[in-house]
């Protein structure tokens, strides 16, 4: 299976690293194993069975999918961790843009969720799991500007980060309000389904919005505290750092790439 594939190769890096003493910090290790949990969860666990019979079920399978598990396996990475795969990834920089990033994952939210495509996605393997690796993919693009795995353009720096998470969360919010407020059933492969928990169609399309709507708000919230501390530490780096009477382009650069310690260490 890919997922334990990926889990082996990553705790084969991790070792090698600390045996060259650059150990990785338990808490990113912890996150990318909760991404190798979460990719389990959506895959093995009876949340793949029920996405099949019910679409709340199948939207709880594609935010662990397309926004958690993404989210966490970024987190876990490292620099050194990536350092052997650095020439390749290098192609990829570009996806760190958060101009290119925010359309593709929009774009690949919305097409996905035509009725004809989700139908199609549930009717046939194939096309299921081309939709599964394009949610995956999509949402490993969307967080890539965010945690900066591949480093983003200059000018994106923690208050533009602020601005993309938001207009991310109204993009997923908007969609969430089409299914959760709607009168009609959109996909008829649910319409037809031997019902589970007493729910009409409807009403599981209307969960299926709710859980897109709720998981979105949750992880906004904490992405944004965690973005309005990075900013207040920031500025208090950038205001001792120009106190030392070195160059303000300097430290803007070091502050926005996170090297202001090293910085302040060469003075």
């Amino acid at each position: 299976m890919p997922t334990l594939l990926v889990a082996a190769l990553y705790a084969r890096r991790v070792l090698t690293l600390r045996d060259r003493g650059t150990p990785v910090p338990v808490w990113r290790i912890a996150l990318f194993a909760l991404g190798i949990v979460t990719l389990l969860v959506a895959f093995v666990s009876p949340v793949h069975a029920l996405g099949e019979r019910m679409f709340s079920f199948h939207m709880l399978q594609h935010v662990l999918l397309g926004d958690l598990a993404p989210l966490a396996l970024l987190a876990g990475l490292t620099g050194p961790i990536l350092r052997p795969a650095l020439k390749w990834l290098h192609r990829l920089r570009f996806l760190a843009n958060p101009l290119i990033a925010l359309p593709l994952w929009a774009a690949n939210l919305y097409v996905w969720h035509l009725p004809f495509l989700y139908d199609a996605a549930v009717r046939h393997d194939s096309v299921h799991a081309l939709e599964h690796f394009c949610f995956f993919a999509g949402g490993t693009i969307m967080w890539l500007p965010v945690l900066e795995t591949l480093p983003a353009p200059e000018w994106f720096g923690t208050g533009a980060k602020l601005g993309y998470i938001a207009v991310v969360r109204i993009v997923e919010t908007i969609l969430g309000n089409v299914f959760f407020w709607s009168g009609s059933v959109f996909y008829v492969v649910y319409a037809h389904q031997n019902r589970v928990f007493g729910m009409t169609a409807l009403e599981d399309q209307g969960v299926a919005g709710a859980v897109m709507m709720i998981e979105g708000s949750i992880v906004t919230l904490v992405a944004l505290a965690w973005l309005f501390l990075r900013m207040a530490s920031e500025g208090e780096l950038r205001q001792q750092l120009l106190e030392r009477g070195l160059d303000p382009r300097t430290v803007k650069r070091a502050v926005r790439y996170g090297r202001a310690q090293e910085l302040g260490r060469t003075r």
